[in-house]
């Protein structure tokens, strides 16, 4: 079984967390979450942390994949 490094576990999940507030901002649910997401430049501004935080989850994937081919 594949061992995930934790900071890739836990960034790429608050990446998920924030597409998702971001997509029902967008789609105009975000009212029924809390009442500043009613705004779909609050969804905009939550896609675009989203895609920081998956390229920041990539980071410690990759160096973990360099790591494995080297040693192996």
């Amino acid at each position: 079984m594949r061992r995930y490094p934790y900071s890739f576990i836990a960034l790429g999940s608050l990446g998920l967390l924030c597409t998702l507030v971001g997509l029902f901002s967008l789609f105009g649910l975000g009212a029924w979450l809390h009442p500043v997401l009613d705004d779909p430049m609050a969804g905009l501004a939550f896609i675009v942390s989203a895609v920081a935080l998956f390229g920041s989850a990539a980071f410690p994937l990759v160096i973990e994949k360099l790591k494995e081919n080297e040693g192996g």
